[in-house]
């Protein structure tokens, strides 16, 4: 009897969850957790129930889909309810829906179409006499909110449709934001002080369910439609795959990427590759949809509770989470930056423990109104940081803190400024000890004075044990210094000391770059040089001079003359010209290089060499290397792994090349150089 009660007790807790939760995110567009998160809670109840079937009753979240709509709007009887999919996580999971169709459907073979599920808004779309009448929100099934004037707005939605369309029929589809166009939002509302959309649903459901239909109409907002939800009269195609391709020919917008797969194992092929490739897309999915191919199997398999038993939905692992914002910690940059991180409880995302989180800066986390002690909404998009998208106000307790930037640098206790226009605050102290290790690391890496076998670790152990102070001591190293350091043998010695000399004849740009000038990153190294042929001359270049170059501001020339007019930048200088650096260029002055007016963007893993040595390549035959792909970019190139740029390169018809087209370019220029 106890354990019945506690099971009882168990069911009551996690409906109450999964309402609270279902409302916040289907009415109230205010999640608290993830879809993940929600995921776990919807299948420990299932499991519960399954076990006690004579606990379900008929107001359980299990057998609901969505919401109730909201009052602001009309109701919609859909004639047809709209279901919503199980779920698989796993090949496993995948496995046994397939068993369990495949025993209903003895004798018989069938194949699938799979779809890549939008992150969006569901709607439905009717038709009646080929115009447009009403366009619902799937609400809870069986009736969804009446926002045809703003599905009106959505240009991919066709107001009317050709003569050999049936005289009535509703198509279901996803109504969604792209990447581009969230983050657009975001920044509008950012500037006006509104709170920001968690995710691309959000902001979706966000846009067609303004009261305004013209708040929608500046929205921009998409959709792919993906079944037929009912019609009456003219003759349909058989089966899923051919009804998607006869919808296309009506003018309905289908996702390029759905696919016809004739047996399970290739589901799972395309599962997976979807699994590596979606950051590449301009839109967010969150899985792939399966479904029998066959309408004849698809009525006979029909539904068990909510769900059909004729698709699924097969989940990527999860990219967003919560957890608790435990402390807000600084680290100091090589140009005195003092940079905001979270320290987050451990949280796992997409198989992966997050325990950091980016910041920004103070202006930003204030924006958020993120506090120390909250529980936090965390993002991880792809290899990037995480980020903090917002706090979970709702959960707050009063004793969470808001967090402010130290007066002090926290490394050498020197005073901390913010200068007027920056978002940044920085450490006074041109000697700070954080600052003077980040230098190094700096002036070695790739892109910069590129040091092969000077990685992070190395310098920080040459800097621990006093063997350097600044970048120019790299160039006084001895032998039996760097063998005295632990896991250095000769062979390493001698490869770092060689990357040492090899890049004393490395281009005046890198040499430029890798100083750590504020503000001058590798393109606008480039620029100087072709404006000024030694550090020497630009050392002693006035504001004047240096405002007259294209694409120079008073930022820019403000940060060169303060750091020529530092004694200890102007010592390390000195240390590299006695070490025999190379501190001139014969390409200053020049503006006919092979490669000038051209622009150059990559993506991907590149097998020859890394992307900052190859950008740095481009720079210094007169090319730009570009960090997004706009209508200005000449050329995309593509290597292993790509990412969304890929994808808007395509829709901008940009050039791509691969990584040898590249360095056949390269080398022709150089070629053409002398």
């Amino acid at each position: 009897m106890a354990e019945i009660d506690s099971v009882k007790q168990k069911i009551a807790q996690l409906r109450d969850q999964l309402n609270y939760h279902s409302r916040r995110y289907y009415v109230l567009d205010s999640p608290e957790i993830s879809d993940s998160e929600y995921d776990a809670l919807m299948q420990e109840l299932k499991k519960l129930e399954e076990s006690h079937p004579d606990l379900v009753t008929a107001d359980s979240p299990t057998q609901r889909v969505g919401a109730e709509p909201i009052s602001a709007f009309g109701i919609v009887n859909h004639p047809r309810p709209l279901l919503s999919l199980a779920n698989a996580f796993s090949d496993e999971d995948l496995d046994a829906w397939h068993k369990r169709i495949s025993n209903l459907l003895p004798g018989h073979d069938f194949d699938f179409v799979c779809e890549l599920k939008i992150d969006g808004l569901a709607v439905a779309l009717t038709y009646e006499n080929h115009i447009f009448t009403v366009g619902a929100t799937r609400g809870n099934g069986l009736q969804g909110e009446n926002i045809t004037q703003n599905l009106k707005t959505i240009r991919s939605i066709p107001l009317s449709v050709p003569e050999k369309a049936p005289l009535s029929f509703e198509v279901r589809g996803e109504a969604y934001l792209p990447k581009d166009g969230l983050k657009k939002l975001n920044d509008e509302r950012a500037a006006e002080g509104l709170p920001l959309f968690a995710n691309p649903r959000n902001a979706a459901a966000g846009s067609v369910r303004q009261l305004d239909s013209k708040i929608t109409a500046r929205r921009p907002l998409d959709t792919f439609i993906y079944q037929l939800g009912w019609a009456e009269g003219g003759n349909l195609p058989a089966n899923h795959w051919e009804i998607m391709q006869y919808l296309k020919s009506l003018g309905f917008k289908i996702n390029p990427h759905v696919t016809h797969c004739r047996n399970i194992d290739e589901v799972k092929e395309y599962f997976h590759g979807w699994t590596d490739k979606r950051e590449q897309l301009p839109y967010d999915i969150d899985g792939v949809v399966i479904k029998v191919n066959s309408i004849a199997f698809q009525e006979e398999l029909g539904a068990v509770g909510h769900d059909p038993r004729w698709a699924i939905a097969y989940k990527f692992p999860a990219v967003q989470g919560t957890t608790r914002l435990v402390d807000i910690g600084i680290n100091v940059g090589r140009t005195g930056s003092l940079n905001p991180f979270a320290i987050l409880e451990p949280v796992n995302i997409g198989g992966v423990t997050i325990s950091r989180a980016t910041l920004h800066n103070e202006d930003d986390i204030h924006r958020k109104d993120i506090r120390i002690g909250d529980w936090v909404l965390l993002q991880r998009a792809g290899e990037v940081i995480p980020e903090i998208v917002e706090p979970i106000v709702s959960r707050r307790t009063g004793d969470e803190k808001v967090f402010y930037m130290p007066k002090t640098c926290p490394e050498c206790g020197a005073e901390v400024i913010r200068i007027e226009g920056e978002a940044v605050h920085r450490c006074t102290n041109t000697a700070c000890p954080a600052q003077a290790l980040e230098s190094i690391i700096h002036f070695a890496s790739k892109g910069a004075m590129d040091i092969d076998g000077v990685g992070e670790k190395l310098c920080q152990s040459l800097f621990e044990q006093g063997l350097i102070k600044d970048s120019g001591d790299l160039y006084y190293l001895k032998r039996e210094q760097l063998l005295n350091l632990e896991r250095m043998g000769d062979k390493s010695v001698s490869r770092v000391l060689n990357s040492i000399e090899a890049s004393k004849q490395r281009p005046l740009a890198q040499l430029i770059f890798a100083l750590g000038i504020p503000n001058i990153g590798g393109e606008t190294a480039s620029v100087l040089v072709q404006h000024f042929s030694s550090i020497n001359s630009l050392s002693k270049a006035g504001c004047e001079q240096l405002m007259n170059i294209p694409s120079i501001g008073p930022k820019v020339s403000e940060g060169i003359l303060a750091f020529f007019r530092q004694p200890q930048n102007t010592a390390i200088i000195d240390k590299l010209r006695k070490a025999g650096v190379k501190m001139e260029s014969a390409e200053g002055l020049r503006k006919d290089l092979p490669l000038s007016g051209q622009e150059f963007v990559i993506t991907g893993r590149m097998e020859s060499a890394g992307r900052p040595e190859l950008e740095a390549k481009i720079r210094a035959l007169g090319g730009k290397a570009g960090s997004d792909v706009t209508r200005k970019t000449d050329f995309l190139v593509v290597g292993a792994d790509p990412g969304s740029k890929l994808a808007r390169a395509q829709s901008l018809g940009t050039r791509l090349l691969n990584e040898k087209e590249l360095l056949a370019v390269l080398n022709d220029a150089e070629a053409r150089l002398k």
